[in-house]
């Protein structure tokens, strides 16, 4: 009786945590719609503001690490809870600054400490409770990330028109609030056998979290994880901006944003189920590559119609990719560590997200335009594929951890 109990639960943990990263990411990344807002009513450049973005990213790469670690030990539902209660305040204080110091310490540290608690242990618990169909369950529980930009971007661009950037920003906060805590207390540990074993259920060879930070398969794994989200975070978080530049309206620009999020929704369950049928690596590779080019293809757009087909491409690929370095740490490392190296990926994944949006920032304040960003960014999306294409065979994935752990 607890195997169909087990399955059937898990499902409801991956609906929490597709809620959770929608509202958690949704928020942080909504910075991009306040930009022009609060730069202009509070006269702070625009770099100044997308420091709190970079802020953030830094913040949430430490806090995923020691969430991770901690989630491992005591339980996810408390790193959640915690993180919830953090995300909402750190929105409330923000609407209230009246100094850029303030602005980024309440934005930047308070909500990129509270989005760390959510992805890589809501990533490692729904990988625990679901053993059939993998890459898809986490691939939907990353997808409240690209849900994100069709709920929390188009409610924060109303709000700002209809009110100001304060009021929409205090609206969210409580808003946050009133979603995430009632859904920290539907998680729960996953059962010790939730399923019948499987090939690729965890690794013959059991390692310590230290012994697995020190495998090549990690490092390949943190390097490609940390180029992706450095050649991806200046387009997606300047791409309203920039839109702007080009001529397109405020709440259009947004919409160019919003159809980017429904596409990336869409590339993740697409490249999941790929994923559960062909392997994790040559998908991974696929979306890496597509991605670098749709980066190099900013640099000719300047319509709206271009705008869009460009946000649909661009968005199967860089939401398609997220999940699956979750699948891969899973297969090599199994679940007992998957929190703290899980973890410890997506901090370094957040050191890259953390890269965009300065860069992006101080390159229109030098130059009005963001032909620079998009080309450095383009670089760096190959340098991905590169490091993607190094991931050691499953063949080989026994015989180095063994070396590991001797």
């Amino acid at each position: 009786m607890s195997k169909p109990l087990g399955i059937d639960y898990g499902w409801v943990i991956v609906a929490a945590g597709a809620l959770m990263t929608c509202v958690g990411f949704g928020t942080m990344l909504s910075l991009a719609v306040f930009l022009q807002p609060i730069s202009e009513t509070m006269g702070w450049s625009r770099a100044g503001v997308s420091a709190a973005a970079t802020i953030d990213f830094l913040c949430m790469g430490v806090a995923a690490f020691l969430w991770g670690t901690l989630s491992d030990r005591f339980g996810t539902r408390m790193v959640v809870l915690a993180g919830s209660l953090l995300l909402g305040l750190g929105l409330v204080t923000a609407s209230q600054a009246t100094q850029l110091w303030q602005f980024q310490l309440c934005f930047g540290v308070l909500i990129g400490i509270a989005a760390g608690s959510f992805y890589a242990p809501m990533m490692a618990l729904a990988s625990a409770w679901i053993d059939k169909n993998r890459s898809l369950a986490v691939a939907l529980v990353s997808a409240g990330m690209g849900v994100s930009p069709v709920t929390i971007a188009p409610t924060a661009s109303w709000l700002i028109t209809a009110y100001d950037w304060r009021t929409a920003m205090l609206v969210i906060g409580i808003a946050a609030w009133a979603l995430l805590i009632p859904a920290c207390f539907l998680v729960r540990p996953a059962p010790v056998a939730a399923g019948p074993a499987t090939a690729d259920a965890a690794p013959e060879v059991e390692l310590t979290a230290a012994q697995a930070l020190r495998t090549p398969q990690f490092i390949a794994l943190a390097a490609a994880h940390f180029a992706c989200c450095a050649a991806h975070s200046g387009p997606i978080f300047h791409m309203v901006s920039y839109a702007m530049v080009c001529g397109i309206a405020p709440l259009t620009a947004v919409t160019v944003y919003s159809v980017a999020g429904v596409s990336g929704l869409g590339g993740r369950l697409l490249l999941g189920a790929a994923a559960d049928r062909i392997g994790a690596k040559p998908v991974l590779v696929g979306g890496l590559f597509v991605q670098a080019m749709c980066i190099a293809t900013y640099l000719a757009v300047a319509q709206l119609g271009e705008f869009y087909a460009l946000s649909v491409v661009f968005g199967l690929a860089y939401g398609g990719v997220m999940p699956l370095y979750a699948v891969l740490l899973r297969e090599f490392f199994g679940a007992r560590i998957m929190g703290t190296v899980f973890g410890a990926v997506s901090a370094f994944a957040s050191l890259g997200m953390a890269l965009g949006p300065w860069a992006g920032g101080l390159v229109f304040d030098n130059f009005q335009r963001y032909t620079w960003l998009h080309a450095g960014s383009f670089a760096i999306g190959l340098a991905a594929v590169a490091v993607a294409l190094s991931f050691p065979t499953k063949r080989r994935q026994q015989l180095d951890l063994g070396r590991a752990a001797a």
